[in-house]
């Protein structure tokens, strides 16, 4: 069972969303905030897999304030992990603190990667050379083109990560998010530069842990993902 957080913290409990056909494809498809894919089935199994972690977590506990992308497959995961929160509460616990729905948020979408949207990585490594080179050298100036930068995700996402632990002092929370994104703030919360975010893995359906304190955003577990089998 998780402990609750003290009344001037927040626990943020951050999961990468499960897999989709493009993620597993070889070479992998480029998904950003366009393509709009479901779950395959192994992504479905993970997203499992994680709600019943999760669910261990809070026995007999009210479910957790649950945030996520408005994408597919974001919401998919948030689901099953809602899902998984209400069968392991009390009957009497349901509905205690109106935190029974996903919640979703449209500054939680994965990075724009502008031209490259459904491309896979050979296309755009052999046919798109200047820029896929420009975006390995330095993604955080360049990035995708006609896209977004790393920087520019991680500025779109540190205001709302910080808004919602203000939100829920005293609470834990859970917000199902994306891949680039989720490497971004990460980059920035550890001071690694942006540019090097590719150094920071985030599995499919990975737990992160954050604790928000005195306004003070603290990095406790990245991509943990033992309970994925």
């Amino acid at each position: 069972m998780l402990p609750s957080p003290a009344p001037n913290t927040c626990v943020l409990v951050l999961v990468r969303h499960g897999a989709t056909a493009a993620n597993l494809a070889v070479p992998h498809v480029l998904q950003g905030c366009g393509l709009d894919l479901s779950l395959c089935e192994i992504g479905v199994k993970q997203a499992e897999q994680v709600a019943e972690f999760l669910g261990e977590l809070f026995v007999d506990r009210p479910s957790p304030a649950l945030f996520s992308s408005q994408l597919k497959r974001a919401v998919e995961t948030a689901e099953k992990i809602r899902s998984r929160l209400l069968l392991r509460r009390p009957s009497a616990a349901h509905g205690a603190n109106g935190d029974d729905e996903v919640t979703q948020i449209a500054g939680l979408h994965e990075v724009d990667v502008g031209r490259w949207e459904g491309r896979d990585y050979d296309d755009v490594r052999f046919n798109d050379v200047e820029a896929h080179q420009q975006f390995i050298d330095d993604a955080a100036t360049y990035g995708y083109p006609e896209g977004e930068t790393i920087t520019a995700v991680a500025n779109r996402v540190q205001p709302i990560f910080e808004s919602l632990a203000e939100q829920n002092l005293g609470k834990t929370i859970i917000v199902v998010a994306h891949n680039i994104l989720l490497r971004s703030y990460f980059a920035r919360l550890l001071g690694i530069p942006l540019r090097d975010y590719r150094g920071l893995a985030q599995d499919n359906c990975c737990v992160n842990v954050l604790v928000w304190q005195d306004g003070v955003m603290n990095v406790r577990t990245i991509n943990s993902t033992w309970h994925i089998k």
